[in-house]
């Protein structure tokens, strides 16, 4: 267990050291965090840029602990790509396009290094599902969709931090079933992190990771969602990662489509992500956190479940998981059509 225990407590401590001096350095550059609309939830200025102080504790434990392989460097190189952008985006607040071309740069370079997805396993057979060409664009969208899905469900104190933390456990538990030690040692890299970072971040925050932690988790994440999941050879493998990152992803999904039924913008954003449909319900902040970790755990253990066992028991857990997320999405009204939304059409 000395092999994930020590970069576990390395990441841990790095990245809890890191966090005063990383809140410091946004007060003196202007990295704060001020509420300007009825979207924010935090009533007065927070400092942001922690994400650099996560950053950290994952790349320098990552270095000490793992073989400099082409892989392990691509995820390094790209993730420093992907932390310059949040630290510009950060700073500056960057627009859409700009911050699409760094992602899809930072996704390149996983690409480069052999980090994507070249084949799917084939849940009605044995063979495998060879992509040649499309791996690249399938990669790219992957490695972008998920690290702008962790930005997405970046609005409660300590929610991002601690939903990227269970879903890396998952994926950690889900690479040592699958013998991939170097993905794991990065899965529970991250998970020391995120939690080094969660007790300055948790309600009430003192930083916000800003876009430089949500991006950089939610691209690491897919990386080692590539790795450690995806690339098993085990039926409806995909269905892993999925669900492992099933929160952001979910939300993510439920709100283009609320959007669109809608006929609003795909990217504009709106109070009806989980969170704010909890909030709505009278909880708290950290009642929602707790919630939402909660669905995140079971969302978790499904994908473990799906990872360890036979085809069959593993896509009846995948349907059943997706029929109550889809219930519960329905029940809370974040896929409904807004009844102020159906008037001004009509």
């Amino acid at each position: 267990m000395s092999t994930y225990v020590l970069p576990f407590v390395v990441a841990f401590l790095v990245s809890f050291a890191a966090t005063p001096v990383a809140r410091k350095a946004a007060i003196l550059i202007g990295a704060v965090d001020i509420p300007k609309d009825e979207r924010r939830v935090h009533k007065n200025p927070v400092p942001r840029m922690g994400g650099l102080a996560i950053f950290l504790g994952t790349i320098i434990s990552m270095l000490i602990f793992l073989p400099k392989s082409h892989e392990t460097l691509g995820i390094v190189f790209g993730a420093f790509i992907i932390v310059i952008l949040g630290l510009f985006d950060d700073k500056y607040e960057l627009n859409a396009k700009v911050k699409l071309l760094g992602q899809v740069a930072a996704a390149s370079v996983l690409i480069f290094a052999g980090v994507r997805i070249d084949w799917l396993s084939n849940p009605f057979g044995k063979e495998l599902i060879y992509l040649y060409w499309f791996s690249i664009p399938i990669t790219l969208l992957w490695v972008v969709g998920i690290t702008n899905t962790i930005n997405l469900i970046d609005g409660l104190d300590g929610l991002a931090a601690g939903i990227a933390g269970i879903s890396s456990f998952s994926l950690f538990v889900v690479s040592v079933l699958n013998g991939r030690t170097a993905t794991a040692v990065i899965s529970i890299v991250i998970v020391g992190a995120a939690l080094g970072f969660l007790p300055f971040n948790f309600n009430p925050a003192k930083i916000f990771m800003g876009d430089t932690g949500s991006m950089f988790l939610g691209f690491m994440l897919a990386a080692i969602s590539i790795q450690g999941a995806v690339k098993s050879a085990a039926a409806i493998a995909i269905a892993v990662p999925i669900l492992a990152l099933g929160v952001p992803i979910f939300d993510t999904t439920f709100a283009i489509f609320r959007r669109a039924i809608n006929k609003q913008p795909i990217m504009k954003a709106d109070k009806g992500h989980l969170h704010h449909r909890l909030l709505d319900k009278g909880l708290n902040q950290k009642q929602v956190v707790f919630i939402m970790y909660g669905v995140s755990i079971m969302l978790g253990i499904s994908a473990i479940l799906i990872s360890s066992t036979n085809e069959l028991r593993g896509s009846l857990i995948f349907l059943f998981s997706i029929f109550i997320v889809i219930w519960g999405a329905n029940r809370l009204g974040l896929i409904h059509r807004e009844k102020s939304e159906h008037m001004n059409i009509n």
